[in-house]
């Protein structure tokens, strides 16, 4: 009987222990911050990258980053995209040039959260993805691509992938030059689509949907007018494509959404940030 206790005991206490390292984090006492995604337009990396169309490029020679030139005008920027006034050859009537989104990270020692939180705009255009109202998508990367921590997720957008005005490839996705998954230039993909799907890949020579290990969930709801999307991402990876993420680092952080049953470039994006896990970032991911 006692032996029967015991092992009762344990096993109690083990249960205990699993269901803690899942449980969410208090929300309420984690901190946010507000970031801006906006309509990006006809704007891939190589328009960033050519001084002739694009001012900052001279700032990016010398190392500036892109939020820090645009972190406060970025609804600007949006407007003026979404409207056709700059570097958008089809705009879409009733597409919202920004979403103001408040994001919040925590971490557990063995998984870190991820909250979104944005009131849904006023829509109508054309629904490109009907089964989604919206996607949410995060890309991490750890130091290793050139520019991720000036450029964010924009080493991925290209002239000639599909949906741009240049694309010969309606196949071509999001990738990178000079990547190589072994030693550790990509981007580390998580995605959660309204419709239930959730997707654990990279980008690398091109944009991989699976094949991690890392992401444990993802959900989300529409709560009123107010969507909520958070994600749980085991810290050590484990998977092809997946970045380890440790106590004392920062990685660069980016996400997009595709509001509106949007697709391809037609979403709203955030400029490149900083995620550090119990380290200073522009989000900070703190033990709870």
């Amino acid at each position: 009987m006692q032996k029967l206790i015991t092992a009762s005991a344990i096993g109690l206490v083990l249960a205990l222990g699993a269901s803690g390292t899942m449980a969410a984090p208090d929300w309420s006492k984690t901190p946010s911050k507000k970031i801006t995604v906006f309509y990006p337009g006809v704007s891939p990396i190589e328009w960033v990258t050519k001084g002739t169309e694009h001012g900052g490029a001279r700032g990016l020679k010398k190392g500036e980053t892109c939020a820090g030139c645009h972190d406060e005008e970025t609804a600007d920027m949006g407007k003026k995209m979404v409207t056709g006034q700059k570097i958008e050859p089809k705009p879409i009537k009733g597409k919202a040039g920004s979403i103001p989104v408040t994001v919040q990270a925590a971490h557990d020692g063995t998984n870190l959260y991820l909250r979104f939180s944005w009131k849904q705009p006023a829509g109508g255009a054309e629904k490109m993805d009907k089964d989604n109202q919206v996607k949410l998508a995060v890309m991490f990367e750890d130091n290793k691509v050139e520019r991720a921590n000036q450029s964010g997720c924009w080493e991925t957008c290209h002239q000639d992938a599909r949906t741009m005005p240049d694309a010969k490839d309606d196949k071509k996705t999001k990738y990178i030059v000079g990547s190589d998954v072994k030693s550790g230039k990509f981007y580390d993909l998580i995605q959660w689509a309204s419709k239930g799907a959730k997707h654990d890949g990279y980008v690398a020579d091109k944009r991989v949907m699976e094949g991690g290990k890392a992401l444990v969930d993802a959900k989300g709801e529409k709560k009123g007018d107010e969507w909520v999307v958070t994600f749980t991402r085991k810290l050590a990876g484990g998977g092809e494509g997946d970045i380890a993420m440790t106590a004392g680092k920062t990685y660069n952080f980016g996400f997009a959404i595709h509001d509106d049953y949007t697709v391809g470039r037609f979403h709203q994006v955030s400029l490149g940030y900083t995620l550090g896990i119990d380290a200073k970032a522009d989000i900070t991911a703190a033990k709870q």
